[in-house]
């Protein structure tokens, strides 16, 4: 079921033929509607932005952003100048607010054929740097870059993340020209493997732009909010012991709330089909891939490979020449 939110445009969107199962007209603040739908289960929200109290701040989308699952908001934006500029627009995207458009018909389009990065990436002006809430990012990369940038993110404390950027990179340069990044840690030093990189979330656009002729950049992104706003995908880790889980649980009882509808990886799992299905349903998530412990001494290790090619790299075997035309299909 669907909601909207609706101010000025209230009488055009009435003409959508959808099922709507919550509807509010008005004039509200960021805090209301946070307030209104956090908890609240819906299938996308058709939003226009003048119901947003101070939408023309780019501050308030970001505040936004970091509380609804962006992913199944459809905005509808005015024709404002301040709206409508490449900045803003180029603001949404770096905060992952992929599907915006500027009347109905778009959004019926986007309510069937929701957009990725690659739909919008014309917009997205580079060489900026954006402030949104801790350590600033600069972006300074160019839109013409090939390379695939992918987080890794722990959600219970220490998943793993770091080992399993340094695993991925060894799997998959085997076919790919691939840099690891972690930021504002240096665990990377423990791995013996001077290619890899760390850098502070204030470096990541520089070292995004110096490592931009890569085919695929893994980053470990930690607790950088700001960072996850620039990676074409993220990778949510939990490790699903009972203690790690009671640990989270007890930290933020609505943990899971704001994972509906990510990639959840189970990291260094044991968890058999039927322990995996009781996690979803307690959690009320979706698990992408089910991890198990993997050997780091290892050069091979088959169940991470399953993992990649579930994400739409190739084989390792492939052969070089086909190596860009299948390079993470997903994003086509």
């Amino acid at each position: 079921m669907n909601v909207i939110v609706a101010n000025k445009y209230r009488e055009a969107l009435t003409s959508l033929d959808i099922e709507v199962i919550k509807s509010l007209e008005g004039e509200f603040s960021v805090d209301e509607i946070i307030e209104t739908f956090k908890n609240f289960f819906f299938q996308r929200m058709i939003l226009d932005i003048t119901a947003i109290k101070n939408y023309k701040d780019i501050k308030t989308l970001q505040k936004l952003s970091l509380s609804l699952d962006m992913d199944r908001v459809i905005l509808l934006l005015d024709g404002s100048p301040e709206v409508t500029s490449p900045e803003y627009l180029s603001d949404l995207i770096s905060m992952r607010i992929y599907n915006f458009t500027m009347n109905v018909e778009g959004v019926k389009y986007l309510y069937d054929n929701p957009n990725s990065y690659r739909d919008v990436a014309q917009y997205h002006q580079l060489d900026t740097t954006h402030d949104y809430g801790s350590a600033p990012v600069q972006q300074v990369y160019t839109e013409s870059s090939s390379a695939i940038i992918i987080g890794v993110k722990n959600i219970t404390e220490e998943s793993g993340a770091t080992s399993l950027v340094y695993l991925m990179k060894k799997q998959l340069e085997r076919n790919y020209d691939v840099t690891a990044i972690e930021l504002d840690k240096h665990d990377f030093m423990y791995l013996d493997d001077p290619s890899l990189v760390s850098v502070s979330s204030m470096e990541l656009g520089n070292t995004l732009s110096k490592y931009s002729k890569s085919n695929v950049i893994l980053v470990d992104v930690n607790n950088s909010p700001s960072a996850e706003s620039l990676m074409n995908e993220v990778l949510y880790l939990v490790e699903p012991s009972k203690i790690k889980l009671n640990k989270l649980l007890a930290k933020e009882p609505r943990a899971f709330e704001k994972y509906k509808n990510k990639k959840i990886i189970l990291n260094q799992s044991l968890l058999s089909n039927h322990d995996v299905l009781d996690f979803e349903y307690e959690t009320n998530t979706k698990t992408f891939y089910n991890l198990p412990p993997l050997n780091d001494q290892e050069n091979d290790n088959p169940a991470l490979d399953n993992l990649l090619v579930k994400l739409g790299f190739l084989k390792q075997e492939t052969k070089e020449q086909d190596k860009k035309k299948g390079l993470f299909s997903m994003f086509k």
